[in-house]
């Protein structure tokens, strides 16, 4: 037998747009240039360090369309992951799509970097040309794996490890809610930032792990609940340069959270199920009055409706 190459794994999140007139939506041609040459797929590509999802969106879309758009919402979240052989990488792509709407610019290819050809396409148009999985999945289209002898180069970001003091991570978190109106918070642990605030259940999503499929398992371990993800709510950004954790030294934090809101519809007593030196040190269910003077963490106190909200 030959020698098993070990293949690394890597992760990198990306922003994408779906603009639609008239039943048309805007798809971008991959260029030589690029990862997936010959494949069309939504207008976007990676969020840069410390990025904001969502001015990433805008940021690609004028480079590969040469349109200026608007973000108007938060369409989709999922992941997949592409194995580039002659690399021996693994990549896992988060991918955000938003909703979006032209402002200006003009319509043109991107043949050096990204794209060489956009077009608008219809449904059936669509289908008609090779498409990136994802994008299939978002237009309601038959999803095909891409060919394997297509000719994928690996990402610029991806050709090397990530420096060592910086860190991404993308994780899925909820507004937690039971029948009676209660909010299930859990308490950061000691020794990771922010320590001792009350924080929305969730967490960092796994190599090959979809977000909802994540945090419904970081549901369990942090809160011991069964729950069923109601609707996305929106995409917090989070870059903390000098963040002490466990790690005992600082690192540049870049962290992409996506929110849901998740109903409970049997709850039970708040527990915590995850292995001892976890970051969470409890889990409470609270009534609203009870949410009056809690300290929450930053995205807490985004979503969680508290009195005089």
């Amino acid at each position: 037998m030959g020698e098993r190459r070990v293949v690394r794994e890597a992760r990198r999140v990306g922003a994408y747009g779906v603009c639609e007139d008239a039943g048309r939506v805007v798809l971008a041609r991959g260029s030589a240039a690029g990862p997936y040459p010959g494949v069309w797929q939504l207008p976007g590509g990676g969020v840069e360090h410390a990025e904001h999802p969502a001015h990433a969106v805008v940021r690609e879309f004028a480079e590969e369309t040469g349109l200026t758009v608007e973000v108007t919402g938060l369409r989709a979240v999922l992941a997949d992951v592409t194995t580039f052989p002659d690399a021996g990488v693994a990549v896992h792509t988060d991918r955000l799509v938003f909703d979006v709407v032209v402002r200006g610019g003009e319509a043109r290819p991107e043949p050096a970097g990204g794209s060489d050809e956009i077009g608008w396409f219809t449904p059936a148009e669509a289908a008609e040309v090779p498409l990136m999985p994802f994008t299939a999945e978002l237009l309601g289209l038959p999803v095909s794996p891409l060919p394997p002898d297509l000719p994928r180069s690996l990402p610029a970001e991806q050709a090397g490890p990530p420096p060592a003091d910086r860190r991404l991570r993308f994780g899925a978190y909820g507004l937690v809610t039971d029948p009676a109106g209660r909010v299930l918070l859990t308490m950061i642990a000691d020794g990771y930032p922010g320590a001792g605030r009350w924080h929305l259940p969730g967490g960092g999503t796994d190599h090959g792990e979809q977000p909802v499929a994540a945090l419904l398992r970081e549901l369990v371990e942090e809160g011991g609940q069964l729950g069923r993800v109601v609707e996305l709510i929106g995409v917090d950004n989070l870059h903390n340069p000098a963040a002490l954790g466990p790690e005992g030294r600082p690192l540049d934090w870049h962290g992409v959270r996506v929110i849901y809101r998740v109903a409970v519809d049997a709850p039970t007593e708040a527990r915590v199920t995850e292995l001892a030196g976890g970051s969470t040190a409890r889990a409470a269910w609270f009534t609203p009055d009870q949410l009056a003077g809690l300290p929450l963490t930053e995205i807490a106190a985004k979503v969680v409706p508290r009195p005089g909200r």
